[in-house]
């Protein structure tokens, strides 16, 4: 047998009073009126919902980030060397490191070794000597008083003399002091001589890190990156800088990728990255160690907010405000991860909000209320 509710008995007990008072009818009413403001009650309560923030869903580019480490202007393709191809004595340096320079900004003061000079000047000497001779000997072959032999002999002469000087004066010998210049604009970032040294042809004097590129494929900043991510870069792909120094965060400068490293580098177990960024006029100077983000695999993908995405056994979902208030799950797939979005893959309507806030307690055709601020 059902319990009988409490409310029964007492309406029962009034209608009983009001019998023993002779009102019977004013009984019936009262139950009927009782019975029937509790049904209301009832119906009253609304149905249970979860309150929500929904934000708009769009369809764009987006690209997955990779954070690379490295150090600006260290790839050996953007330094240049400054060298002499003779001996001789540093007698003046007019710049220091760090200095930035414009391409042909004097840097240093060289004075010839006498040897050198000597070897010039004989280049100079002979090739005059091998021209006269030469002229000589057309003079009597015209006469017919020298040979077809001796006329090529002397012009073979002319030639390896002519040789010999053209490879003294390349070489930029000359008595005297010479100004040695910058061959492209740059920063100074190693002075090696100094006044009063003896230096050898091709030794070091200056070293120049070039601000920007000096090609389109030129790198001036070197990265490293873990071997699973460099799989997924590719030259091209957009570069973001930031200095590590704290003072510096806001600073950035973008470019591109330039080249990507096949190999796994053996002290740093990491794949090289050259990046090609300009830095002219910039707070990234040559040297300076630098965090990277590298947007790769960029592609035409739903963009939501990582707190919209939740996972089942069924895999990877979203909700979805449906008319009446309702939430409609969407199964997708994760298929970039950018900051704080995901760009996933799946059947989302772009005329219905997604639900980023209070999804976790949702199930599919679950009546939700738009929180405060949550778009409709």
């Amino acid at each position: 047998m059902m319990p009988i509710p409490e409310r029964y008995f007492s309406l029962r007990a009034a209608v009983y009073a009001l019998c023993a008072a002779g009102s019977l009818a004013a009984g019936a009413a009262l139950l009927c009126a009782r019975s029937a403001h509790a049904d209301d009650a009832g119906a009253a309560e609304p149905a249970a919902s979860v309150a929500v923030q929904v934000v708009p869903v769009v369809r764009k580019p987006v690209s997955q980030r990779v954070v690379a480490y490295g150090v600006v202007g260290s790839t050996a393709g953007n330094s240049v060397t400054v060298s002499l191809p003779y001996v001789a004595r540093v007698t003046r340096v007019l710049v220091q490191p760090g200095q930035t320079v414009a391409r042909g900004t004097p840097l240093v003061v060289v004075q010839a070794d006498a040897g050198a000079v000597v070897a010039f000047t004989q280049a100079k000497s002979a090739a005059t000597l091998a021209r006269g001779e030469l002229s000589r000997t057309e003079a009597l072959f015209r006469d017919g008083l020298a040979t077809q032999s001796q006329l090529d002999t002397a012009q073979k002469a002319l030639d390896d003399a002519q040789q010999a000087l053209a490879a003294q004066k390349v070489s930029g010998i000359a008595a005297g002091e010479t100004t040695v210049t910058a061959p492209a604009a740059g920063v100074v970032s190693q002075m090696s001589a100094a006044p009063g040294d003896q230096v050898q042809a091709g030794t070091l004097l200056a070293q120049l890190v070039g601000m920007n590129a000096s090609g389109a494929r030129a790198a001036n900043v070197s990265l490293g990156v873990e071997a699973a991510d460099a799989a997924t870069i590719h030259a091209g792909d957009r570069v973001v800088l930031h200095p590590l120094t704290a003072a510096q965060t806001s600073a950035q400068a973008q470019g591109q990728v330039a080249m990507v490293g096949a190999a796994v580098d053996a002290q740093t177990q990491l794949v090289n990255v050259g990046a090609s960024v300009p830095l002219a006029n910039t707070a990234l100077l040559p040297g300076m160690r630098v965090r990277a983000e590298i947007d790769t695999q960029t592609g035409t993908w739903w963009e939501v907010p990582r707190a919209a995405v939740l996972q089942d056994a069924k895999g990877q979902y979203v909700y979805q405000l449906m008319p009446g208030n309702k939430a409609h799950r969407v199964n997708v797939t994760v298929k970039v991860e950018h900051g704080g979005t995901y760009g996933v893959d799946g059947a989302l309507d772009a005329t219905r909000g997604l639900i980023v806030s209070g999804n976790y307690e949702l199930e599919d055709g679950m009546a939700v209320r738009v929180a405060q601020g949550g778009a409709q």
